[in-house]
């Protein structure tokens, strides 16, 4: 049996691309274990809702917000864990994945794609790091230091052996270790199911959970989305969904974009269309998976650099080297300077 662990919309989206590559989605069970923010959950709801249509079975477990609900979740799927024989990983750095991983011996795990995430794991597998997400600072606290354990456990798990294989199914460019096999996920799902879509004469912008992730500061940010919407005619700001109210609100005051919350991932979207000739976006997952989602229809992915001086100054050391990697590494995409954003804005 296969069975998958997915937190986000995206590693959902991704394990259904790995099952249909693989040449069926039977087999797979999914184990969703959602966010508490709504709108994560209410594109997970819909997500889960294209797995079953396509045969996936799905299950909802609730692992957070409620008092107890970690370790209820623990016992409730620690069965289907040791009976696991392959076990789909949609984000090795979730401590809580890592707990469950820990309880089991799988003899084939793969891991999907979780964004540019995908990026940092294995540069970090291979370099034999610990794994940190790379917007943070690494600092150890008694949370870290109390979980290292378990994260040390569940590393060794994403290192093949003698009885175990990994596999990596990602649209990323990334660096693997020796045995590591590597899958190309070539959207090839999302783009039989979906579109082709209906192009406009506009330009579509993408938002971004930096400001969110405390990355780079707010006021920035919005100078450089009028500044891009402006200089292209883009006229919607695709939401991502970590992104606030107050920011979205500000920002379509500011703008006069129309902001847009999707209810699926940005490929699924983009491939229903409407969408517009050129889509702009931030260094992020979509400068790698649109222009494969939306491969023949002419739609053209252009990034904008981020300027270091966008940088918060409590932002992790290694986030200039990271989003300047995303933009470097993405092929099909038209790259514009961060240093006319801003000379715009400030003009």
């Amino acid at each position: 049996m296969n069975l998958a662990f997915v937190e986000s919309p995206v590693q959902l989206l991704n394990v259904l691309e790995w099952t249909h590559a693989r040449g069926g989605h039977g087999g797979t069970t999914v184990v969703v274990l959602p966010p508490v923010d709504p709108m994560s959950r209410g594109q997970l709801r819909r997500m889960a809702e294209l797995a079953r249509d396509e045969g996936v079975t799905v299950r909802w477990q609730e692992a957070r917000g409620e008092t107890g609900a970690p370790l209820k979740a623990l016992r409730a799927l620690a069965g289907l864990v040791r009976a696991a024989d392959r076990i789909v990983i949609g984000d090795p750095f979730s401590r809580y994945v890592q707990l469950l991983l820990s309880m089991a011996r799988p003899r084939r795990v793969t891991v999907v794609d979780d964004g540019t995430a995908t990026m940092e794991f294995t540069a970090q597998l291979a370099r034999g790091e610990r794994l940190v997400r790379w917007h943070r600072r690494g600092s150890r606290g008694p949370r870290e230091m109390a979980l290292a354990p378990v994260t040390a456990v569940a590393r060794r798990s994403f290192v093949p052996s003698g009885h175990r294989t990994v596999e990596v199914f990602t649209a990323m460019p990334v660096e693997t270790p020796e045995g590591v096999e590597v899958t190309s996920n070539t959207f090839a799902w999302t783009r039989g199911r979906f579109g082709p879509p209906t192009v406009t004469k506009g330009a579509d912008l993408v938002g971004t959970s930096l400001v969110e992730t405390g990355v780079i500061d707010t006021v920035p940010y919005q100078e450089a989305v009028a500044a891009l919407a402006r200089a292209h005619g883009a006229t919607r700001y695709f939401a991502h969904r970590r992104e606030s109210a107050d920011k979205l609100h500000a920002l379509e005051s500011a703008t006069g974009l129309e902001i847009v919350r999707p209810d699926l991932p940005l490929e699924l979207i983009a491939r229903r269309g409407p969408v517009g000739h050129t889509v702009l976006s931030f260094p992020s997952t979509v400068v790698h998976t649109l222009p494969l989602a939306l491969a023949g229809t002419g739609v053209k992915v252009a990034v904008c650099d981020i300027a270091p001086q966008w940088l918060r100054d409590t932002a992790s050391p290694r986030a200039q080297g990271f989003l300047s990697g995303v933009t470097e590494t993405a092929r099909d995409v038209q790259r514009l300077s961060p240093w006319r954003m801003t000379a715009a804005a400030e003009g």
